[in-house]
């Protein structure tokens, strides 16, 4: 039982024996900084079942915890707020009972299994900034996920075919001159991603001598050649055309090993992946058993619809007139074949952008509707865009930011940066090289995951490599001072030597109770799908730590006990960084 619920226990008993009354819960929240105190309790709330002065109930409380909870050594009250002061000895038993800070905070159950979905880019353009918040914010939140006790599976649908597609390939056969990202020496997605704008370039030409010859806007772009030439290249590939379908693979099969390169730069991976080209079809079937069951109604030009109207919605289409597909239809279908491939899902998070919320509400209702239980346990993660300081992004114009140079940038920056303080000038070239993408990709990821994620984030890369205030960079040079610190403490200094008492520092204390936080923390990001949340626990912690180190000697200690513990509690807030960044994707240097 935790010394939370034993407090609980004895203010009920409490309020029973002193007031005759029943206390239902007990309001529990942290000791604002300005008092003494390791939890607060809230007597404001009993007042509903207890008469007095909440100041004089305050006093009442504390004095009978005093009297009956061992833990429990002194209080003080602040108007209606009881602030409860813990023994050392509490901090240290539970310090020293915690055996391995490597693994603490992680959960073994596999209770419950969810698959995430994340990344789900489309084959017509390499990766870019928007793709990288929607990545680490997947990966991350199965990673806690796993870290919480549950199964995680990690998932995509790769957007591999559509009018998008075919505008590469068709510009790729028109002005490509069959070269080849070896023959260019590019990333395959990045030749690919420069026929989509080479083909929105020049459909902006044709558009403009039509406009010339006197058609309506709207006119000339339906009848620019290039978009009548890429609609034909459509309807031939859906037709299985051999010579299109091939152009498709080779084009496509570029494109999947520039993104291969780019998902291992980032360190993500995936279980399973889903191809939009085979899944295009998926849920016709369904659409069809659920138009019998009148989970859906067909419309006189033969469309077929859901009437969600009654739900505070509206009707929405799912399958055209012409019997072919849309995206409602294929989401359908990949999600009832995701839990045919894995039965023991019982819930799945997509993460997509909040331009998607609508379609995500429309989705699992109709899933609801079609019977499928799982359906109450699907989720949209959805999160807000990422701006720069000069503005949106557009893939057509080719003004994104890719995600390759961005790494890249990253890197450099870290470098430049690193070079200025003087810091590695013992390190090797190669040993440089890897601290350089150690730190860029920490101050990246660490930048985008400490926002909550339905904030809109306007990414500031020189601000995201500040080696001052809540940064990856600062929290990953703290783990590097800890391993400093513990490279020098000899092997005997790392083992507590006896059971005699250790009295705490008030810093120590303060770190312990940051320590105490971590599985609570994780349990709690992995109940809200926040990333945030484990990102900005590590920021917290390391504040206590260099307080600490400011105010603590370490190896210096007057004693070896403290020594001892002091060299024991440094190594603990190491192992738990390093395990909070793990969660993050984010890596930590031995050396910085």
């Amino acid at each position: 039982m935790t010394l939370q619920a034993t407090l609980e226990i004895q203010i009920k008993k409490a309020i029973s024996q002193l007031y005759k009354a029943d206390l239902e819960s007990v309001e529990f929240q942290a000791t604002r900084k300005e008092f003494e105190g390791d939890i607060t309790v809230v007597v404001f709330p009993m007042l509903r079942v207890v008469k007095g002065n909440p100041v004089q109930i305050g006093q009442s409380i504390g004095e009978f915890l005093v009297a009956n909870v061992e833990e429990v050594i002194r209080f003080n009250v602040v108007k209606g707020f009881l602030n409860v002061v813990f023994s050392d000895a509490y901090f240290l038993n539970f310090f020293k009972e915690t055996s391995d800070y490597s693994k603490f905070g992680k959960v073994t159950g596999e209770a419950e299994t969810i698959m995430v979905e994340y990344s789900s880019p489309n084959t017509n353009k390499p990766l870019h900034l928007g793709h990288i918040r929607n990545i680490l914010l997947g990966y991350s939140v199965a990673e806690i996920l796993k870290a919480s006790g549950k199964k995680a599976y990690k998932t995509q649908i790769v957007n591999d075919r559509g009018i998008h597609i075919c505008k590469s390939m068709l510009a790729w056969e028109t002005f490509g001159n069959g070269e080849t990202p070896s023959s260019t020496g590019l990333k395959g997605d990045k030749l690919v991603g420069n026929y989509y704008v080479k083909f929105d370039q020049e459909y902006k030409k044709e558009i403009a001598l039509l406009l010339a010859e006197g058609l309506s806007e709207k006119e000339a772009k339906l009848k620019a050649p290039s978009l009548i030439k890429a609609q034909e290249m459509l309807i031939k590939w859906e037709a299985g055309d051999e010579e299109t379908v091939a152009l498709w693979k080779t084009m496509n099969g570029w494109v999947y090993a520039g993104f291969d390169k780019t998902y291992a730069s980032l360190g993500v991976d995936f279980d399973k992946l889903y191809y939009e080209s085979n899944t295009y079809l998926l849920g016709k079937e369904v659409i069809k058993e659920g138009l019998s069951k009148d989970v859906f109604f067909q419309k006189e030009d033969g469309s077929i619809w859901c009437d969600l109207t009654e739900d505070g919605l509206d009707e929405k289409i799912v399958q055209r007139s012409d019997g072919t597909a849309v995206y409602m239809t294929q989401d359908i279908g990949t999600a009832i074949q995701r839990v045919k491939d894995y039965p023991e899902i019982t819930g799945m998070i997509y993460t997509v952008g909040n331009e998607q919320d609508y379609h995500f509400k429309v989705l699992f209702l109709i899933l609801k509707k079609l019977g499928y239980q799982w359906a109450e346990n699907l989720f949209h993660l959805s999160y807000g865009m990422v701006d720069l300081p000069s503005g949106k992004m557009k893939s057509r114009e080719g003004t994104v930011v890719d995600a390759d140079d961005l790494i890249f940038d990253m890197a450099q920056t870290a470098k430049k940066i690193s070079e200025e303080l003087g810091k590695i000038d013992d390190f090797s070239e190669e040993e440089k090289e890897g601290l350089y993408k150690t730190i860029g990709l920490g101050a990246l990821k660490y930048y985008i995951l400490k926002v909550d994620p339905k904030k809109r984030i306007l990414f500031n890369p020189e601000e995201s490599v500040d080696f001052q205030g809540n940064t990856g960079p600062f929290i990953q040079y703290t783990y590097a001072r800890i391993q400093s610190i513990l490279r020098k403490a000899t092997l005997s200094e790392n083992v507590i030597q006896s059971d005699s008492e250790v009295s705490l520092h008030p810093k120590e204390k303060e770190l312990i109770k940051q320590l105490q936080l971590f599985p609570e923390t994780i349990q709690q990001a992995g109940a809200q799908y926040s990333p945030a949340l484990i990102a900005n626990y590590t920021y917290e912690l390391v504040k206590s730590f260099n307080s600490f180190y400011q105010n603590v000697s370490i190896l210096g200690a007057d004693n070896e006990e403290d020594k001892s513990f002091r060299i024991q509690l440094s190594q603990a807030v190491s192992d738990v960084i390093k395990t909070a960044f793990g969660l993050l994707g984010i890596e930590v240097p031995e050396r910085m």
